[in-house]
């Protein structure tokens, strides 16, 4: 059975990502009404109309299936006559509004950020404050060193160090650090452990604690959404080079999986922990649907405002058929690929 906290966390994490989609969709939303462009539908889920609502000019509705949600404006794929049509704006005014919806969760994911981060004491810096017993890096990095660069990777952020070194493929690399007040670039190495039958590098220091007050939770929000932005650009970058494999790539179905481990990992030692982990990994959700929706994809918010840009400097319109012919192909391309990423999600969780 179920227990209620669990039940609990599960209908709060539906809310939560009901709330992703609501916001992003809700950028484009009201930066189109604010532009005097029509909105004809504002539909939250996906699917079939389960309820709705005409006021004015917009059907405000809410569908089946809680997988997604648009905002339909007047001339967003095809010509239209109408001078409140969206293709009839000025670029600049179409570029927010097709921006708006990415920035939207950028913001609420530094919102969430900051009511992960409020309840905390203190905050771990990136300066090194004490090495473990048998310490292998100590051998090379000192206590007082800030870290600035791993393996190649920016610090800012205590979660930069962990991912720097959870991605590094050799236990021993370069890193850039302040010692002294000097910047030096110095070679690390790391110890291991055996985990799953692959070998992962031990973190074998602590590092020094940030007093938490207003500038400080306000500063350490700020970097730890851009580190969460940095991880998601690094993350595609891996698997575009291949340093991530296909099966590390999680869909809809994964992404419940890692939720609900989550929440079940922080319930151990109380219901506050396991909504504390559930509102952090749906920040790295709402941040990453931002980023990923900027990509230069047809179909995505970036594919838009590739061609918007392209019309800008040839100040003329792209044929709005031609463009809704190229969307529409990347939005096949775009749902296959995620039927198949969910397929190896089921797969995954059985095996």
């Amino acid at each position: 059975m179920i227990k209620i906290e669990t039940a609990l966390l599960i209908i709060i994490g539906i809310l939560l990502f009901e709330a992703i989609v609501f916001i992003h969709e809700f950028g484009h939303f009201i930066t189109a009404k604010k532009s005097g462009v029509k909105v004809n539908e504002f539909a939250i889920g996906m699917g079939p109309k389960i309820l709705k609502h005409q006021k004015g000019e917009t059907l405000y509705s809410l569908r089946l299936f809680p997988i997604g949600g648009f905002c339909a404006m007047e001339g967003e794929d095809q010509n239209s006559d109408d001078e409140r049509a969206f293709i009839n704006k000025p670029v600049w005014k179409k570029i927010i509004i097709v921006a708006a919806g990415a920035i939207m969760n950028i913001i609420l994911g530094f919102i969430l950020m900051m009511i992960t981060l409020a309840p905390n004491e203190n905050f771990a810096s990136t300066k090194i404050a004490v090495f473990a017993d048998k310490s292998v890096s100590s051998q090379t990095l000192k206590v007082g060193d800030e870290l600035k660069k791993v393996n190649g990777y920016d610090i800012l952020t205590s979660e930069d160090i962990s991912f720097a070194l959870a991605t590094a493929t050799s236990n021993e690399m370069p890193m850039t650090i302040i010692r002294d007040g000097k910047s030096q670039d110095i070679n690390v190495k790391f110890g291991t452990v055996e985990k799953d039958g692959k070998d992962l590098i031990q973190i074998d220091f602590k590092v020094e604690p940030i007093k938490n007050n207003f500038g400080t939770l306000i500063s350490q929000t700020f970097k730890s959404t851009v580190s969460v932005v940095k991880m998601v650009w690094a993350s595609l970058f891996g698997l575009i080079t291949g340093q991530f494999g296909f099966n590390e790539l999680a869909g809809p179905i994964g992404m419940t999986d890692a939720i609900s481990q989550a929440a079940a990992a922080g319930l151990q030692s109380s219901f506050w922990d396991g909504l504390n982990n559930l509102i952090y990994i749906m920040t790295i959700i709402t941040v990453n649907l931002g980023v990923v929706n900027l990509l230069p994809l047809p179909a995505l918010d970036g594919g838009r405002l590739v061609f918007l840009i392209i019309e800008a400097i040839r100040r003329k319109r792209i044929n709005p058929e031609v463009e809704g012919y190229i969307h529409g192909a990347g939005l096949v391309l775009l749902m296959l690929f995620m039927v198949i990423v969910s397929i190896n999600d089921v797969i995954r969780l059985f095996s």
